[in-house]
């Protein structure tokens, strides 16, 4: 084999498959499948990996020219019903798995009520679903119960092949690691964090399971949670408190775990006040192996955020190599982007970033009704090797904001922002160039990433916290998903009018060349139908591509 026997389309995935090792993703674990399915690329965690990039690096059916391809495959009406604003929490994805009928390609989700479904990747048939009851009984008091306090699960679960398990949280708190074939109880159930609290999507890294804590549901203290799975019989909770109540915890999306030994998170409104271990308002680092406070970013600008209830907890960070650094980025509702040093967040005095971005959006400083920067950042590159940011942005762009090489429309309801990651000419400091501008959004979401194409879904939630959950359930719009070109934000394709509701703080999973969904009238989507992809000759496969951890990247 010489490289001359490759295609440009096989070359162009290698050269992605090489990024992604330098952007320093953890790539799923894919396993070689018997029976009927054939092994895929995975999406074993919300956002693609523990950093939550939301790159799908080993994507090859999906690409700008045949993107335009993409069909409803398939729709399942599973048996879940809402409660308030909330239902299935993102989809993951697992291949190669047995079930009683046979080796299927899986999709999991988990019903805010407290069941957990798999559905046939390929087909949509729901293979085994598993109810995780919860024997104590919540009281309506204060938050609990409503919005912010649903009572049930509302972060995505986290899959390990290694044990063969879908760990997640149920609705009393107690983890439990679930059989990825049959959905049997095979760990636990343990106590894990306060029952009836309110967990972000989970994590999971050598054996150990993350998750956060916020708004004091179910009594439960703010802070990053973490649990020792691999003993069943000693299992070693710790918790990373960031402070003494309801204030201050990471929401959104939740956390981005490092490949550094550190877990990050942006933290709500509250006091700061390191002495009493108040850390509102900031975006923390916890060693992995402690949970200690290892470090934290304080925006010098923290008494006016919190003041306008414009706290960073509304979006979760992202990780990545650029260059010769580790980076975590971080942008919420004031719709500033802060690009930090992973190992040094804010410099000597905790408020020095390596680079701020002038505001990008939310021109009137207004919380609650959706603008600004919400649920999380993602990251992907290009062929040329460019490493881009990509922020959901609810509302217009910032009049007196950056230009952007392209826009596509006007823009009222909220775009994706695409910004290059750049070194200063002076410092060598990473910069952000703004790059383009998508068409107008109805309050976007879950931003991924695959060869080329960048997904967003236009969920049609009402964000404005006002008038109460009816209010906004019932003004909300069914949601879109769109396709666009890394290279400028043209829209490449779009579902039209196939997702039947709209969702709330929701994502999406990629895999051989399907983008699955979910919405909140309780039905799960697959879009795919693409050709084919080009056969990879040589090179490492997918499975290795994010280890080793080589840095790189303009």
């Amino acid at each position: 084999m010489t490289i001359k026997t490759c295609s440009a389309a096989a070359a162009a995935s290698l050269v992605l498959l090489l990024m992604a090792a330098a952007i320093r993703v953890e790539p799923a674990r894919a396993q070689p499948a018997g029976g009927r399915a054939a092994a895929i690329a995975e999406w074993p965690t919300f956002a693609h990996d523990s950093q939550r990039t939301g790159w799908a690096f080993e994507e090859t059916r999906i690409a700008p020219d045949s993107v335009s391809q993409m069909k409803l495959a398939w729709k399942t009406k599973l048996n879940s019903e809402p409660y308030s604003i909330y239902n299935l929490t993102p989809p993951l994805i697992a291949s190669g798995i047995s079930t009683a009928k046979g080796v299927r390609n899986v999709v999991y989700t988990v019903g805010v009520t407290g069941s957990v479904y798999a559905v046939d990747a390929e087909t949509g048939e729901e293979l085994w679903e598993r109810k995780l009851t919860a024997r104590l009984t919540p009281v309506k008091v204060g938050f609990q119960g409503g919005m912010l306090c649903p009572n049930g699960p509302t972060g995505s679960p986290v899959i390990d092949k290694g044990s063969n398990s879908l760990f997640v949280i149920g609705p009393n708190g107690q983890l439990y690691g679930l059989d990825l074939g049959s959905g049997e109880i095979h760990y636990g159930p343990v106590q894990f964090v306060a029952p009836f609290s309110k967990d972000s999507n989970l994590t999971f890294a050598n054996g150990i399971v993350y998750t956060s804590l916020a708004q004091g549901c179910g009594e439960g203290t703010s802070g990053i949670y973490s649990i020792d799975v691999r003993d069943p019989r000693n299992p070693v909770v710790r918790q990373g408190l960031t402070s003494n109540g309801a204030e201050g915890g990471p929401w959104g999306h939740g956390t981005a775990l490092g490949t550094n030994g550190r877990i990050y998170g942006g933290t709500a409104d509250g006091d700061f006040d390191p002495q009493t271990g108040a850390y509102s308002n900031a975006v923390v680092a916890f060693a992995t192996g402690t949970m200690k406070l290892a470090d934290y970013f304080l925006p010098a600008n923290w008494r006016s955020l919190r003041a306008r209830d414009l706290d960073l907890g509304s979006a979760a960070p992202v990780f990545f190599g650029w260059k010769n650094k580790n980076l975590v980025a971080h942008g919420a509702k004031e719709a500033v982007i802060n690009l930090m040093d992973a190992d040094n967040l804010g410099g000597a005095d905790h408020q020095t970033p390596l680079y701020s971005s002038p505001r990008l959006g939310n021109d009137g400083g207004i919380c609650c009704t959706g603008l600004g920067i919400w649920g999380g950042l993602s990251v992907t590159r290009d062929n040329d090797g460019n490493t881009f940011l990509l922020a959901p942005m609810g509302g217009p762009p910032a009049k007196e904001g950056p230009t952007y090489l392209f826009t596509n429309g006007t823009v009222t309801h909220g775009a994706v922002l695409a910004l290059r990651v750049a070194a200063d000419p002076k410092t060598g400091n990473p910069t952000l160039q703004p790059e383009w501008v998508s068409r107008d959004l109805d309050m976007p979401d879950g931003v991924v990433s695959a060869n080329g194409v960048v997904f967003a879904l236009a969920t049609g939630s009402n964000e404005v916290q006002r008038g109460g959950d009816a209010v906004r359930m019932s003004t909300a719009h069914p949601a879109v998903l769109y396709a666009f070109d890394l290279k400028n934000g043209k829209e490449l394709w779009n579902s039209g009018t196939a997702i039947e509701s709209w969702m709330h703080f929701s994502g999406l999973a990629v895999s051989n060349g399907n983008v699955y969904a979910v919405d909140h009238a309780g039905n799960v989507y697959d879009f795919g139908g693409l050709p084919a992809p080009v056969r990879r000759r040589g090179g490492r496969g997918a499975s290795g591509a994010g280890r080793g951890a080589g840095r790189g990247g303009q």
